[in-house]
């Protein structure tokens, strides 16, 4: 499969000032995979270590940061002869040795020459925790499920998913119809590069759905596994909380939801647990449209999404006929599926950082907010065909020079101020 980020790590690659380099992804985002392929297409060789319960590489690591020596036990591990500029050592599952980590800053000092890459699923837990992190010593690139445009290319869609890339709106519009139901399949599959693999092969919709449900189940073990143990029930009460919080008129979440009397400080240590692992991304209230939108952030309020719409849809147990045949799919659990996906597309083209606005004493309400092109951009998303927006109309008719966009099944149009965006087509 090809994904995106390749690009990125062949930047990094050809970089001259090139860092040691950190991926960041949750589990099962295909962060394995992406790290041996990118060896396999750029390098002579490939320098490959397990660091999960792997006590030989603890060792290693455990006993000074003498950078030559490590590279020398690296050699004797892996078996491979690394050498500087032809060779990827790629460290993975390193969370398990925070020395690794930490030796990443020696490697950036001493051997620069040298191409070294780590991931780990846990990380940002790990960051965390007693890790000397090496602050300005390292490269970072994150890695999400796959987007609409990369499960486009896995289903051997190049050309439809090039004229979309391009925003060739004028060729999209006659397309409408088929990429609407492409969507419809993305909704359903996700993103999570086992479960596209499976559909694209067999088209097995119930094996799709095992495997969102193995993978659940894998984050449900971890929770156990790595999650302090006193945290672990207030992490699972948020977690299993999600489809009932996205799939309600106010997206908002709510500590009420999770059980009666619950308050904030009683959770916000297992939200963030859930935000370091990658499984939650957490979307803060800004309180203004106007410019830095980080000192007008809210604290207080905010919303959280899954990392992926399939599993979204495996976990309230959404049937394939809900989604793939139902005229009405996009609209059914209040939009909240179709809120998932445009975060998780926004998050996957850096549309970063997000927030969501409401106004004080009333009603407004615009689902996006972000910055772009030096400008606060209200975004607004419309799961169906009625895009009746009173909030984002009243907000540009206050605000001149204010512009927007709204997401919706409509095809492109420009009105005034306002374009409207084919769900498609987000990024």
């Amino acid at each position: 499969m090809e994904r995106s980020v390749l690009k990125q790590l062949t930047y990094w690659k050809n970089n001259h000032k090139r860092k040691p380099l950190i991926l960041n992804g949750a589990r099962q985002v295909g962060k394995t995979w992406l790290l041996r392929e990118f060896a396999h297409r750029e390098y002579a060789k490939e320098a490959y270590i397990y660091c999960r319960k792997n006590e030989a590489a603890r060792r290693i690591f455990a006993q000074d940061f003498d950078t030559e020596r490590i590279l020398m036990n690296l050699r004797a591990l892996s078996g491979v002869d690394i050498t500087s500029g032809d060779t990827l050592i790629i460290l993975d599952e390193v969370q398990d040795i925070p020395e690794a980590i930490e030796s990443l800053k020696y490697f950036y000092e001493s051997l620069p020459e040298y191409h070294i890459a780590v991931a780990g699923s846990l990380l940002g837990i790990s960051m965390h925790a007693d890790i000397s992190f090496p602050v300005g010593k390292v490269d970072e690139i994150n890695l999400y499920p796959m987007s609409f445009e990369e499960f486009l290319l896995a289903k051997g869609e190049t050309e439809l998913e090039k004229v979309l890339s391009m925003w060739e709106f004028e060729v999209l519009n006659t397309l409408h119809e088929k990429l609407i139901d492409l969507l419809r399949q993305y909704f359903y599959v996700g993103g999570m590069p086992e479960a596209v693999k499976e559909y694209v092969e067999t088209g097995a919709l119930n094996e799709v759905r095992r495997i969102q449900k193995n993978i659940l189940g894998g984050y449900a073990r971890d929770f156990s596994k790595h999650a302090p143990k006193e945290l672990v029930p207030r992490i699972e009460l948020v977690w299993q909380s999600m489809p009932s919080q996205l799939f309600k008129e106010n997206k908002k979440f709510i500590y009420g939801a999770l059980r009666k009397g619950a308050r904030a400080n009683d959770f916000e240590l297992a939200i963030r647990w859930l935000v370091d692992a990658g499984l939650l991304y957490k979307v803060p209230r800004c309180k203004k449209v106007a410019l830095p939108l980080s000192i007008y952030e809210d604290l207080s309020a905010f919303k959280l999404y899954t990392l992926d719409t399939g599993l979204l849809g495996a976990m309230a147990n959404v049937e394939p006929a809900q989604i793939l045949l139902n005229e009405n799919a996009f609209v059914e659990y209040k939009g909240g599926m179709t809120e998932q996906y445009v975060l998780q597309q926004m998050t996957c083209h850096d549309s970063c950082p997000i927030y969501y606005h409401t106004a004080e004493n009333s009603r407004l309400k615009i689902d996006f907010l972000i910055q772009h092109n030096g400008k606060p951009l209200p975004i607004e998303v419309k799961a169906g065909g009625n895009v009746r927006a009173n909030s984002l109309s009243r907000l540009l008719s206050e605000t001149p020079n204010l512009d927007a966009i709204r997401y919706s099944l409509l095809p492109y149009k420009e009105q005034d101020h306002l374009t409207n965006i084919p769900l498609y087509a987000v990024r």
